[in-house]
């Protein structure tokens, strides 16, 4: 699942969790619904968040803006009362994102090169952001060189019959009709992260095939579908899940 250099195609396992997810605004509860019967609605929520855990697609997806602040609270990642995010009424804004401590810490330690990358490529940072975060499992699975050192390649690139530079070899999976498949490949290394944005930035540059991924501004369906039908990837779901998490970081996913 990770991009080949110019000539070849791979791509490497993806991870991304949901708890990245954005909470919208609700509407204000009508028709005699009281404090009570909203308490019992979100309780349910949480108990489902309790039972099935925070995977992708599970009960707790579904969980309302207050059940997501809740369980916000609940997992320790915001402070009740006392974020500076809160309403007159102490209570946080239902739109306010809460991410896991090490998500956040990824996407911080990235930006201001994500910024850069951006600005080349003409796309909002948080899709580059959001393609470094499928790539390296929010940086928790960083290719790694001989001697187990991180090969700062955070967007899956192989080390292609061009590539001059350091390499390292790791294990993938590619798609062939279908099926998953794993294979041992070898992928660029590079001295630092901001050596891996900047490559990744001139990859997408200089290679016709993702030119609809190219100035794509917002648009993470854009931007994923343009990198997907230039063979950045194998896997057939990989332009749903940049997209969704992308959605996620630009604060529009359910």
């Amino acid at each position: 699942m990770r991009h080949v250099d110019l000539t070849t195609r791979a791509t490497a396992p993806t991870a991304a969790t949901s708890a990245t997810n954005a909470t919208r605004p609700t509407a204000a509860s009508g028709g005699g619904v009281g404090f009570g019967s909203l308490l019992n609605d979100v309780a349910s929520e949480v108990a489902a968040y309790i039972q099935h855990g925070d995977a992708d697609g599970g009960a707790a997806s579904t969980l309302s803006a207050e059940g997501a602040l809740l369980r916000a609270r609940a997992t320790g990642l915001i402070m009740d009362g006392t974020e500076g995010a809160e309403g007159a009424d102490g209570v946080a804004a239902p739109n306010t994102v809460a991410r896991p401590p090490q998500q956040q810490a990824f996407l911080d330690s990235i930006a201001p090169w994500a910024r850069q990358a951006a600005q080349q490529l003409g796309v909002a940072p948080e899709l580059v952001q959001a393609h470094a975060a499928l790539e390296s499992g929010w940086g928790q699975r960083p290719l790694r060189v001989e001697g187990g050192a991180s090969s700062h390649n955070l967007f899956g690139i192989k080390a292609g019959p061009r590539w001059n530079g350091a390499t390292g070899d790791s294990t993938t999976t590619e798609y062939v009709n279908g099926a998953a498949l794993t294979t041992r490949e070898r992928f660029r290394a590079y001295p630092d992260a901001a050596s891996a944005f900047q490559d990744y930035a001139r990859v997408l540059l200089d290679n016709p095939r993702y030119r609809g991924a190219l100035n794509t501004g917002n648009d993470a369906q854009a931007f994923a579908q343009g990198l997907a039908r230039g063979g950045y990837a194998t896997d057939p779901d990989y332009a749903s899940k940049l997209a969704r998490i992308a959605g996620k970081l630009q604060g529009m996913a359910d």
